[in-house]
Order: structure tokens, then C-alpha cells, then sequence
């Protein structure tokens, strides 16, 4: 008797992982080490699991935020610079009954776009905003980012971020949790399999949420930018541990009552 192939033994075992259909086969363009193809992914696994594809709306701007019209198999809109909050608002309240999400970056959501985002928030839309937030501007060359940390380096702030001349990080998730408009507020990571399993519910919950028609959902993922931060996708996780989780601190902020 022949020795059982690979592909025998692969036959017999049980399947624990498979790519979600809801991502096109286009190769990530991301970075190595970016954080940006997990949540990809995350957030494309839960519309997959819940059977969302035909009546969801994604809608991204400016940044590595625009890449993801390559990598989501579902209807996408683009907006300009910091503008999704408004044109998902303007897609919600048109098509009230769909899924209606918008993924941005910290520079795009946090500087250009901080009014559109306080303003949806504060206004309780029925949407979903995903933030990725790697305290840098990470496709337009590494500037320095409202959420950029204190004495933190970057290609516009070269010794590192002076609060004194340049202001202090913006806390923005913190900010819009205040708002009586915003019903789920959550700040997670996806560096670790423990952490993408805490972002992967959280998401649901934003997802879920949505359907209550209780206000806005928000949900930022705190990433790394290693080719932005100048280090190894391993160092920089390192960093982000060190240094962004103790003044991004990951958890639920507000949840229902």
C-alpha cells in the first residue's frame, strides 16, 4: 500500500481557515507588516458571515485607505480628501436599509476630515466608520499626523513631534465617544492572532449595530507603519506596544447600555 499524498491527508483533515470570497484575488499591495490587508479582511469576513455582499457600501478617500476599492468584492464609492463621513451620509440616508461603512486613515479622518467625522458622529448617522490609525501619514511620504505621539519622528517632524510648537496627539476615538450621537465606540489592534480575534468582534458588533438605527459606530484599529516609522514589521510592532498602546489604549470606550 502506497504512502497517502498530501493531498490525501489534506482530504481527511478538517478545514479551520479559508480566504473569505469577499476578497478579490488581487495580491495585497500593502507594505509587508501592514496592518491594513488584516482588517481587509476582518471586515470582509463578517459582511461575508452575515450575508451583507448584495446590500453593503464601502466608502474610502484619500490615503492607503483608497487601495481597498482592489481588495473588497463589494460596491464601493470613493470621496475626496477626509470627505467619506459625508458621502456615506448622503448613501445611507438614499439607501437607508444598507450596510453602509466608511474606512479611513487617521490623517484623512483626524485632519482633513475632522469635521466631516465630529459632525456625522454628532449627528448620530446609521453608519459604520473603521479608522486604521498609525499615527503617521503613511502613503504620502510619512508626515507628521494629528495622531502622531509626542517626540515621535517623522519626515515633517525629523527630531520628533514638540507639543510646545506642534500641538499634543489627537485623541479623536476618545473625542467622538463624548458625543450623544455615537452608540458603539472601540479602539483594537490586529498585530496578534489574540488581538484580530478582539478586533474581528468588534467589528461585528459595528456591524450588528447598525441595523438598531441608534447612531453611529466607530471602530479604530491601531496599526503599525513600519516603511513610515523607518523599522522592521517586527519592530515596529514592538514600538507599537511600547509606545501607542500606552496613549491609544485598545478596548471598548462606549457600548450600550
Amino acid at each position: 500500500m502506497s504512502a497517502p499524498t498530501r493531498e490525501d491527508i489534506c482530504q481527511l483533515e478538517n478545514e479551520v481557515y479559508s480566504r473569505t470570497t469577499l476578497l478579490t484575488p488581487a495580491p495585497l499591495s500593502y507594505c509587508p507588516g501592514c496592518g491594513h490587508g488584516t482588517a481587509h479582511r476582518l471586515i470582509m469576513e463578517v459582511v461575508e458571515e452575515m450575508n451583507l455582499q448584495a446590500d453593503t457600501i464601502g466608502v474610502a478617500p484619500v490615503g492607503c485607505s483608497v487601495l481597498a476599492y482592489d481588495f473588497m468584492d463589494i460596491d464601493m464609492q470613493q470621496a475626496a480628501h477626509g470627505r467619506a463621513p459625508a458621502v456615506a451620509t448622503g448613501i445611507k440616508r438614499l439607501y437607508p436599509n444598507k450596510f453602509v461603512f466608511t474606512y479611513q486613515g487617521d490623517g484623512d479622518l483626524a485632519a482633513i476630515g475632522t469635521g466631516e467625522t465630529i459632525h456625522a458622529c454628532n449627528r448620530g448617522e446609521n453608519i459604520t466608520i473603521f479608522f486604521v490609525n498609525n499615527g503617521i501619514y503613511g502613503m504620502t511620504g510619512g508626515q507628521m499626523a494629528p495622531t502622531t505621539l509626542p517626540n515621535m519622528k517623522t519626515s515633517t517632524s525629523p527630531f520628533g513631534r514638540d507639543v510646545e510648537t506642534m500641538g499634543y496627539p489627537l485623541k479623536i476615538t476618545e473625542l467622538i465617544a463624548n458625543l450623544p450621537g455615537t452608540y458603539f465606540v472601540s479602539r483594537q489592534s490586529v498585530h496578534t492572532a489574540a488581538n484580530v480575534r478582539k478586533a474581528k468582534k468588534a467589528i461585528e458588533k459595528a456591524i450588528q449595530y447598525q441595523k438598531l438605527k441608534k447612531g453611529l459606530c466607530f471602530v479604530e484599529i491601531v496599526s503599525n507603519c513600519n516603511s513610515g516609522w523607518k523599522m522592521t514589521p517586527l519592530d515596529s510592532n514592538k514600538w507599537m506596544e511600547e509606545n501607542m498602546f500606552p496613549f491609544y489604549p485598545l478596548g471598548d470606550i462606549k457600548v450600550p447600555k
